[in-house]
Parts: C-alpha cells; structure tokens; sequence
C-alpha cells in the first residue's frame, strides 16, 4: 500500500478494511472542540479485531494526533530561549544551515526584553518594521511567537498605563499589512488558515478600541508635583525629551509647561538633533512674521526623513565571533561577563550596537 499520512516521518494512518474496501480509521471527528467524540481504543479493538492494525501502532498515532490538536489550539508555544545566538549567512563544513529572521525572534528572549523599560521601545519598534515588510516572511511557529509578545506588550501598556500612542502605531500598521494579506490571499503567502489570519485581525481591532477608550487616571498627590518644581527644572525636562510628541503631550498638563513647549529654541535644538541642515534649506516653514517656525518645521520634516533613533538597550552584535546577544550591563560591570562566549583578546572593541532595521537585515541573504 503507498504510504499516505501528515509528514513523511509519521507512521501513516491506521485503515481498515470494509466490503467497500479499504477506508482510513480516524480517532477523532471533525469537530475537535466536542471532547466527547473521543472514542475509545480499546472498544474499537474488541469490535474489530482481525481488520485493525496492532494497538501499539494504533496508540502512537493517536498520540500524535493527540499533539497535533494540543500544538495547534495552545495559546503559547515553548522555546528555547537564549542571550545569544550564532548569525550564519551561509553552509561551511562544519555548520550546515543559515540562521534566519523567525529563528533569530523565536530564540532571542523578546518576551523578557519588553519587561526592561530601556529595552521596551526597541522591541516595539523592532515588531512595527516586521509588520510592515517582513510578517510572511516568518515561520508559523515565528508568527505564533510574534502574537504572544505583541499580546503581552498590550497588556503591559494596559496595565502600566505607559506608552500607549507607540502601541497604537505598532496595531495601525499591523492591521493594515493583514487587510492586504487578506485582501491579495490568492497572491501572498499566508502560513495557516485565513480564518486564523481574520480571527488575528479582529484581536487587533479589538486592542485598538481598548487603547482608545483607554484614559489614564488623574493621581491625587499630596507631595511634590511637576508643577511645583523651579521653571529653569521644567524646562530642563522638556529639553530631555527627543520626540516632539511626547513634549507635545506634556504642554497639555499645565499653562506653564504649555508655555515651555511653544519656546521655539527648545524646537530648534530637536530639529537639529534629527535632521541636517541641508533638510531644513529644502523644508523652510516660516510664520505670518517672517520667522522660522520651529516647530512646524519639525513636524514637517519628519514626513520626508527618518527621525534619529534613540534607545535605552540594545541588541549587540559581535564582530568578532558573529553573535547577536542581549548585553546585561548589571553583570558586565560585576562580573565582567561580555554577554556571550566570546573568544577576542578585547570584546568590548569587537561589539557595535544593532538598530532595530540593522536587525532584520542580518538576516537578508
């Protein structure tokens, strides 16, 4: 009989001969979600014992089938989670094999990462610019992965009641990439069922109406406020800031801060920490005076270039020895630990930080 089953590694279907011929003998119903059209093995086996195979290769495939079900209806898979993994572009005679961009997100500890404050804002944006390009390009179990950690940073920003308007971008440009992918089914390449696909993209609307309607309560303090603080410290606060957004955001607590944040040099110093000025000859916004606006300028420009990246942490990556790991600053200082096993005569030269677009395109071949 040719062999037929789900993988060419599995032990095939159990079958069974009737008068019609041979038909194949399923453990379970279509329906898995009813548990009890489980039948029992050992019922079958005394009902018909000379057409079904031996009970030993009949209780491995419902075993596996048992696995399969479990695999494909858990909410969280389990990885192997590492500070470090090996980038290899290409097959030598040692290592066979390439590592690539849904290998790299499933063995990096990305779940742990958006824990730390420093590392959060690189993991958001790393998870925007897959969105964006790079989503089919992931394995199933990658695509599995990737909804986890974006579920957790939700509920994260849910629950700590920061950062929103970062996550709101993130489910902005995601739900766009899968109303396309849906859309062009027939055209791209989806790993798994579209109905998977609709299902992921209603969770996204319905974090999105979260978000929304998400309003942050107002703290009653009896200490010292923001408010209370000298003028020259609040404008120090301001200058701290690089995203226009977020100053943006702050002018709105209090007619001070609101007066600070229109101060047209603390928008001139955001500009020229972004852009060059080249950009500014190209994009000069003036007011009814004649002057610079500032300000516009710098919501205008940031249309036509990328804004500078700032971030807390970073991936590293060793020149040295190919290895992308999660540097612990904590235990480098104690311990005087690189982060990986790493073999030069003086790490700290070899490592150079990776932006989240640095990242993913490690892993273009």
């Amino acid at each position: 009989m040719p062999f037929l089953g789900q993988d060419w590694r599995s032990p095939g279907w159990s079958w069974v001969k009737t008068e019609d011929g041979w038909k194949r003998f399923e453990f379970f119903n279509h329906d898995l979600e009813d548990n009890n059209t489980e039948l029992e093995l050992k019922e079958l086996q005394d009902e018909n014992k000379e057409n079904l195979f031996t009970g030993e290769d009949c209780e491995v495939a419902a075993k596996k089938r048992k696995k399969d079900h479990f695999n494909n209806n858990a909410k969280s898979q389990f990885y192997y989670q590492e500070k470090w993994i090996y980038v290899q572009k290409e097959s030598t005679r040692e290592r066979h094999g390439y590592c690539t961009l849904g290998e790299a997100f499933n063995r990096l500890d990305f779940s742990s990462a958006i824990q730390d404050i420093r590392r959060f804002n690189y993991v958001v944006k790393l998870l925007q610019l897959i969105a964006k390009s790079q989503l089919t390009s992931l394995s199933g179990a990658a695509q599995k992965n990737y909804f986890n950690v974006l579920e957790k940073i939700v509920r994260k920003v849910l629950e700590d009641q920061q950062n929103p308007r970062l996550i709101k971008d993130l489910l902005q440009d995601l739900g766009s990439t899968l109303c396309i992918l849906i859309r062009e089914v027939g055209k791209s390449v989806l790993v798994g069922n579209i109905n998977i696909w609709i299902c992921r993209l209603e969770t996204i609307l319905n974090w999105q109406q979260q978000l929304n309607n998400f309003q942050i309560p107002k703290q009653v303090s009896n200490g010292v406020t923001l408010d209370d603080l000298p003028l020259h410290m609040q404008n120090n606060i301001l200058y701290k800031f690089s995203d226009g957004w977020d100053i943006v955001n702050l002018g709105q607590v209090t007619s001070t801060l609101h007066m600070l944040s229109e101060d047209w040099h603390l928008w001139k110093k955001l500009c020229q920490y972004h852009f060059a000025e080249k950009q500014f000859c190209r994009h000069l916004m003036l007011s009814e005076k004649g002057h610079v606006d500032w300000k516009l300028m710098y919501f205008t420009l940031q249309k036509y270039y990328p804004k500078k990246e700032q971030y807390g942490d970073t991936l590293q990556f060793c020149r040295h020895c190919s290895i992308l790991f999660w540097k612990d600053c904590h235990l480098a200082l104690l311990f005087k630990d690189s982060g990986h096993p790493c073999t030069a005569n003086d790490p700290d030269n070899c490592f150079m930080p990776v932006s989240p677009q640095h990242f993913i395109d490690l892993f273009k071949f």
